[in-house]
């Protein structure tokens, strides 16, 4: 994710990335170029179609469909950024979720229960690794402190990740209450915060395996291509020449706003608009070591 100044217009409008929708629309903004420059010759020096009504009119069946195109793709573009911003504020729930669990196990247990404590400072955090590698579909590695646990000997990284972490920090925590470590109450206190890890990886997981449905990104990706194909036509006889600069400007605008949605509404990837869970994962690694270390 590109941290920016939203305020800096010059570096927003000029500045490229390396997935800038300019570059990937660049062959079909040519094509169109020349498509247009080739119907325009036919239209104005070739063939005269300046006298059918309704190759002139046509511009208003283009007018009608614009309205109707402009109301998809703002729907499409909500659509994909309420998926982001729904990711975003999971992660924002396991950050506070991993706090509060290590603010509460460092009230609970000892100062010189060293231990546990180091139970807690691997596990939550390691929690949002497997989150974080189960999402990128990449192999998740569990690394060791310097006081061994058995429990993370046994972890597969072949299964679901989160589900075997989330399950090792319950099954601790129970442990403690059956030995008289933590007092019931105390177990009541930090249900909550363990269960919202399962609830945060729910949530992660259908954003991530429910995209949008594939009749409706067809259904827009072919609109837009009738409607520009077709503007050169109508448009010819008031713009004349300049429809070469004007259908392929259309489309960019059009097509780049499918492309964005298409970006944004898989939250998880490695774009530069993709949110950065990495990063929040070593966050709550460094806030869970500060508080109980």
């Amino acid at each position: 994710m590109i941290v920016y100044n939203p305020k800096d217009w010059f570096y927003s409008t000029f500045y490229l990335h390396r997935s800038d929708t300019a570059r990937k629309l660049f062959p079909l903004l040519l094509a169109l170029s020349v498509y247009s420059g080739g119907i325009a010759y036919i239209e104005l020096e070739y063939v005269k179609l300046s006298d059918v009504a309704w190759v002139k009119n046509i511009t208003i069946v283009h007018n009608l469909l614009g309205f109707v195109m402009s109301i998809l793709l703002v729907f499409r573009t909500n659509t994909a950024y309420d998926r982001w911003w729904e990711a975003r504020k999971q992660w924002g729930t396991l950050t506070n979720s991993s706090r509060n669990l290590a603010i509460k196990m460092n009230a609970f247990l000892s100062r010189d229960d060293q231990v546990n404590r180091s139970f807690y400072i691997k596990s939550i955090p390691l929690f949002a690794d497997t989150l974080f590698a189960h999402l990128r579909s990449s192999k998740t590695q569990f690394m060791l402190d310097a006081i061994e646990h058995p429990e993370f000997e046994n972890l597969d990284a072949k299964k679901h990740g989160p589900n075997q972490v989330a399950a090792m920090i319950i099954s601790r925590t129970n442990s403690l209450y059956k030995k008289g470590l933590i007092s019931g109450d105390q177990l009541i206190v930090i249900n909550n915060d363990m269960s919202s890890f399962s609830d945060v990886c729910g949530a992660c997981e259908r954003i991530k395996n429910t995209p949008i449905p594939l009749s409706y990104s067809s259904f827009i990706k072919k609109f837009i291509f009738i409607y520009v194909i077709t503007l050169p036509v109508g448009f010819v006889f008031s713009m004349g020449y300049f429809v070469i600069a004007a259908v392929p400007f259309i489309f960019y605008v059009m097509a780049s706003l499918e492309l964005i949605a298409e970006s944004i509404e898989d939250p998880f990837g490695t774009d530069s608009d993709d949110l950065p869970i990495d990063k929040i994962g070593e966050n709550i690694r460094i806030h869970v070591m500060d508080i109980l270390h």
